[in-house]
């Protein structure tokens, strides 16, 4: 039984610490942290999770350190493990960052530790993460094939999975990430006031779009993404999107023009010449405005 070590009681450390509490692989977790007490958090009830202030020498049956600290902290609290003492033997050393390299965490690597990338791909709120917000999560990894294959065991005990991606590309692969995490809800955004502008109440809004959402993802998980566009596409009817385009006014008609074009351009099927001709002259005309 090995434990593993987190450093920083953030949001992502915790919901880290919390999946992992709930792993039969693991002997324990230690969080580091900077205050003299922990935050006020259920994990820290749990028998295996110890917290413990400031820095100290890594544990020897420790597998694998996580830097869960803002990217701009992470060289400076990689030197500071790095000066406990050297590596426990097998252990390696990961940040949580989607778009630092792993050159940062240079003196972990000098200390002993194999070295590399695990960014989780969920979003972790406020509250208090649930054990299972690591199930059929995907985490990126960048990293030497030894702490790969680490990576690998920690994303099993917690029901996530791994994909590997190449340092050179990880900048594309965060930007992607980001887009999907931080823009689903700025499309909320943009939408709710719609709604209640048509007279929708707002208490009713996200209640009556989840179940949409949600039907949406469901068929790009059966169908694929070019299918379910294609689906979409089918019920468009070119005068509808005239009257949304006339109705829509300032950002939300260029966003909805944006968004309509790239669907046509994206779409291979789903609409016969004609339709597809009619939308793209609405989109065009109004994309010049």
């Amino acid at each position: 039984m090995s434990s593993v070590t987190i450093v920083g009681p953030g949001r992502m450390g915790l919901a880290l610490a919390t999946a992992l509490s709930q792993s039969d692989h693991l002997s324990g977790v230690t969080v580091f942290g900077r205050h003299p007490d922990p935050p006020e958090h259920p994990v820290f009830a749990a028998e295996e999770v110890r917290y413990a202030f400031g820095m100290e020498e890594i544990a020897g049956d420790c597998i694998a350190v996580f830097l869960a600290v803002p990217d701009a902290a992470v060289p400076e609290v990689a030197h500071q493990v790095a000066v406990q003492g050297a590596a426990p033997d097998g252990c390696a050393a990961f940040h949580l960052s989607g778009a630092l390299p792993t050159d940062v965490l240079a003196p972990l690597h000098a200390a002993g530790y194999t070295v590399g990338t695990f960014h989780p791909w969920i979003v972790v709120g406020r509250s208090s993460p649930r054990a299972d917000a690591f199930v059929d999560a995907r985490v990126s990894v960048t990293a030497s094939l030894e702490a790969t294959r680490i990576a690998r065991d920690v994303a099993s005990s917690v029901g996530a999975q791994v994909l590997t991606v190449p340092a050179a590309r990880r900048p594309m692969s965060d930007a992607a990430v980001a887009m999907m995490s931080a823009y689903l809800p700025v499309m909320l955004d943009v939408v709710v006031p719609l709604f209640e502008e048509a007279g929708i109440p707002t208490e009713e809004v996200l209640p009556a779009l989840l179940p949409l959402w949600r039907s949406v993802l469901l068929e790009v998980e059966r169908a694929g993404v070019a299918e379910t566009l294609a689906t979409v596409l089918e019920r468009t009817d070119p005068e509808a999107v005239g009257v949304h385009l006339r109705v829509l006014e300032g950002e939300d008609r260029r966003l909805y023009t944006w968004l309509g074009r790239r669907a046509l351009t994206r779409a291979v099927a789903g609409l016969n010449q004609d339709e597809r001709s009619a939308l793209l002259s609405h989109f065009e005309k109004a994309f010049g405005e």
